[in-house]
């Protein structure tokens, strides 16, 4: 099987996704991350009336158009506590930030340009109508659509929806994404590995981008190089009702490599296998039943490579998100000249050098092994080199994905 393109194993993915995940209602203090099912729609205009936007006098315009002008205060508007009367010619009411404006006026004398004195106020400068005025509906009208399905609720899109009357919000369900580790060499953190074992840190890594992309990550442990025990971690990616199976390692055609045969016997449709990437080209896809499958490398650094590049947008569009594929990539400038690549596509870990009103430096690390999560570590981006792209100079363009920046 020849090695296919990046975007080709990533649309083919996508593809292959069945669909969004189930809806649910859940308490808007409890959908932070979470994303939405259906657009949501202000069930209330806001404000609900005219309000003043700073503290002063309501007042009207034409009485003030000649100044110095004397009005007599009749009442306060404050924010909760609104004047529920009419202001007549020659009279203002106290007003404050957010409270409502009373009938009849139609401006807001900021209290800079007034002098007070008992029950008078003298204006120093005349006002325009409308001005300081916040009209009805100059944030929201009931009715309108304020958020779209697919969204994540952050804080500002929260603060939104809670403003707009919503004390419930319809989310899609988390996706289930069962993380299998494999390998003989493998120990848990906090175990003491023997002379010829390793400890295990790619699950972490994806149990982490996944509950970062809005899913919930199910560890199934590491699993030996056993056929007999990969096919009952399936099994028991099955029995949690995994929307998406992750494998870790194993995934090439080693004598050790068992994860391919032990899909096939359960059934695996392969979608493909080995993608032309660096790090990563052992990337494997399928689907088994109503789950789909995608097995990463072993190595550290390209299963999480690879998790970014095709974990994380499988499991945007189990959420129903209509970016899922989208390129999250930016324009920047190399650090140092690059050779020419071969025919896969690189992803090399780099340092940026930032400055205001400059795109960001890429300066590619040496050490590229993809062993090495130190270097990911302390990297701030990969630094995607094209298929076959020529040789190219310090200064000019390249395209970066950068790794400090949330997911979703």
């Amino acid at each position: 099987m020849s090695l296919l393109p990046v975007a080709d194993a990533l649309a083919k993915i996508l593809a292959a996704i069945p669909g969004p995940v189930e809806a649910e209602h859940v308490p808007i203090a409890q959908a932070a991350g979470r994303t939405l099912a259906k657009n949501v729609a202000a069930t209330r205009t806001q404000p609900p009336f005219p309000a003043s936007a700073m503290d002063g006098y309501a007042v009207r315009a034409a009485d003030v158009a000649q100044v110095p002008a004397s009005l007599r205060v009749v009442g306060i508007s404050a924010a909760g506590h609104g004047y529920a009367q009419e202001v007549g010619p020659g009279e203002a009411v106290r007003i404050f930030t957010g409270a409502p404006i009373p009938e009849g006026a139609d401006a807001i004398l900021i209290q800079e340009n007034a002098q007070a004195q008992g029950d008078t106020v003298t204006a120093r400068e005349s006002v325009a109508v409308g001005r300081f005025v916040r009209r009805a509906g100059l944030d929201f009208a009931e009715g309108e659509t304020l958020l779209r399905a697919g969204e994540t609720l952050d804080a500002r899109r929260l603060a939104l929806a809670a403003a707009a009357g919503h004390a419930m919000l319809p989310v899609r369900r988390r996706p289930r994404v069962a993380v299998i580790a494999t390998g003989d060499e493998l120990v848990r953190a906090g175990e003491t590995p023997a002379w010829d074992q390793i400890v295990a840190s790619n699950g972490l890594a994806l149990a982490a981008l996944a509950g970062e992309a809005g899913a919930e990550a199910i560890d199934l442990g590491i699993v030996p190089d056993d056929l007999g025990a990969l096919r009952e971690a399936i099994g028991r990616a099955r029995g949690v009702g995994a929307d998406l199976v992750v494998t870790l390692g194993g995934a090439s055609v080693g004598d050790h490599d068992l994860v391919q045969a032990a899909l096939r016997e359960e059934g695996l449709e392969l979608g493909f296998w080995r993608v032309a990437l660096r790090p990563g080209k052992p990337l494997m896809f399928g689907r088994l039943g109503p789950m789909t499958v995608i097995g990463l490398p072993g190595n550290p650094v390209s299963s999480i490579v690879c998790g970014l590049l095709f974990v994380v947008p499988a499991i945007r569009a189990l959420l129903g998100d209509p970016a899922a594929g989208a390129d999250r990539s930016e324009p920047a400038v190399l650090g140092r000249d690059m050779p020419a690549n071969d025919q896969r596509q690189d992803y090399l870990r780099a340092r940026l050098e930032t400055a205001p009103d400059r795109l960001p430096v890429a300066h590619p690390e040496n050490r590229q092994d993809s062993s090495m999560l130190s270097v990911l570590g302390s990297s701030e981006a990969l630094l995607v080199r094209a298929p076959h792209a020529p040789a190219a100079k310090a200064g000019e363009a390249c395209r970066i994905i950068r790794l400090d920046r949330r997911i979703v």
